[in-house]
């Protein structure tokens, strides 16, 4: 039975990893998550004392946590996905992107490096590090520009984007020196169950079922391509277990949208009048189009699952519950 040390096993993505790995295989998770605003430990109740679920509480940037944790578990891989991601934030607040995406990226690469290094051949050779990142990296693709495969330039234009770019570069170097099986995966937008709601989706959702105006930035022109957090999911673990060290994989649906069609359609979804869409200035260096290939994961033999009308209607039934309910607090909408 494997050992899966994943961090930052409390967000959006994490859980829904860890959610797919307890229902569909028989490895052990070890969860470090510091618990920030982010964090969404309901997502994860069920598994609470299952004896292949392990949480610890700690910041990524601790070394001797993760010396200790590395050295008590002994992991057959490490899934990092733990960082800061919203854009908005980055722009306000810089500072706490570098410590987490890239301070803690670093301290994370040389904690297991360290341990690694100590080994046996057979288990440094069975062991992966994946180091989960974004499109974003790539930049603005234009309007006809062409997708971005793994091997394009980089150019980031947020703060959030240059700091993944950064810790993507880190962990490249540690494969390139040290022989580290390091593989790096970058997706493409995020949507499903348990996002924290300042995401433009549960944003959406929450003002349309509360009847209040619903923001969008600019002409609402921009396009984003939109992958439900399951396949994601499975797309990880179908890197954890076939991907190449060294290598990077793009994971896409190939379900590009303009920011106004997806809302639009979130309020068809919600019997909502489109008029509550209300045009907000524009974000600092918005990017206009992101989109990239998935040919390298997908001739491993993954796919995506979940239909883009499918996956948005349980979307929006998931938070009608999550915003009824006040899972975090939040006002009763409904």
């Amino acid at each position: 039975m494997k050992r899966i040390l994943i961090t930052g096993g409390c967000g959006f993505v994490g859980s829904a990893l860890i959610r797919e790995l307890l229902t569909h295989t028989d490895v052990r998770i070890i969860n470090l998550d510091a618990l920030t605003y982010a964090a969404q430990p309901a997502a994860l109740a069920p598994f609470e004392g299952s004896e292949r679920y392990h949480f610890v509480r700690g910041d990524l940037t601790d070394a001797v946590l993760l010396h200790t944790l590395l050295a008590d578990t002994q992991p057959d891989a490490v899934i990092h996905l733990a960082a800061e991601t919203h854009v908005d934030r980055s722009i306000s607040g810089p500072a706490a992107f570098l410590r987490s995406n890239l301070q803690g990226t670093f301290t994370l690469l040389e904690a297991v490096r360290d341990w690694w290094s100590r080994q046996s051949e057979a288990a440094q050779a069975r062991f992966r590090l994946l180091q989960v990142s974004t499109d974003e990296v790539y930049g603005d693709r234009g309007e006809h520009g062409a997708p971005a495969c793994e091997d394009d330039p980089w150019r980031s234009s947020s703060p959030y984007a240059a700091s993944k770019a950064s810790a993507d570069h880190l962990a490249d170097a540690w494969h390139r020196t040290w022989g580290l099986p390091v593989i790096v995966s970058h997706s493409s937008n995020n949507y499903g169950p348990w996002q924290y709601p300042e995401k433009l989706i549960p944003v959406v959702i929450r003002q349309a079922l509360a009847g209040q105006p619903i923001p969008l930035y600019g002409d609402g022109q921009q396009v984003r391509d939109w992958l439900h957090v399951d396949d994601h999911a499975r797309a990880l673990w179908c890197l954890v277990q076939h991907g190449e060290p060294g290598q990077h994989y793009n994971i896409s649906a190939q379900c590009p949208l303009t920011n106004l069609d997806l809302v639009q359609r979130l309020c068809a979804l919600m019997g909502r009048d489109a008029s509550l869409i209300q045009p907000v200035a524009d974000r600092p260096g918005h990017d206009r189009r992101y989109a990239i290939t998935s040919d390298r994961i997908r001739a491993l033999g993954w796919q995506p699952q979940v239909p883009l009308e499918q996956g948005l209607r349980d979307t929006v039934a998931f938070y009608r519950q999550y915003f009824l309910q006040g899972t975090r607090g939040e006002a009763q909408y409904v």
